[in-house]
């Protein structure tokens, strides 16, 4: 990004490149397991996921899909605790977040994430429970809502933003 984009540019470009990025991108089986305990509200996120989906941007004139391929890995810290890194990519977008997320006994969660190719991050409040996990990240800039979802060898991913005009 060019040093002459306002902040409010930035958090619009940030928000439709993530939020959409993100949205309907589903992670097949490509899951490297790494050992863990089938204990814990992040147990089934365990590993290395990978796959393809669609970004789809929505303007007030029109709407684009495009391809997209994404990897998240979910490093297990004791039984309630996970460090996510996710990664999208295309030929237009670039999202790569990470965060560090812990649960309590019920499932509700707290952490930081940040993403790291716009220098940006911030606090994430939400619950795990079985195979979901439902974030609300919020930064400076902008507020989105994210939902990670495993069924058996499947999983999807969505980010809907809030703010910024998106």
């Amino acid at each position: 990004l060019a040093s002459t984009v306002t902040r409010s540019h930035f958090a619009r470009f940030f928000l439709c490149a993530t939020a959409l990025a993100c949205a309907a991108a589903l992670l097949n089986c490509s899951v490297l397991q790494s050992a863990f305990a089938d204990e814990g509200p992040f147990a089934r996120f365990a590993g290395r996921w990978s796959g393809t989906g669609t970004v789809r941007v929505r303007s007030a004139d029109k709407q684009n899909a495009e391809r997209i391929r994404c990897t998240a890995t979910y490093r297990l810290r004791g039984s309630h605790g996970v460090d996510l890194q996710l990664g999208c990519r295309s030929d237009s977008y670039n999202v790569d977040l990470v965060g560090e997320f812990d649960a309590d006994d019920s499932g509700h969660l707290n952490g930081r994430w940040t993403e790291r190719s716009r220098n940006v991050g911030g606090t994430a409040i939400g619950a795990a429970r079985g195979g979901t996990i439902q974030l609300h990240i919020e930064s400076a800039a902008f507020a989105a809502d994210l939902s990670l979802v495993t069924r058996g060898q499947r999983q999807s991913i969505s980010l809907d933003s809030h703010g910024a005009g998106q």
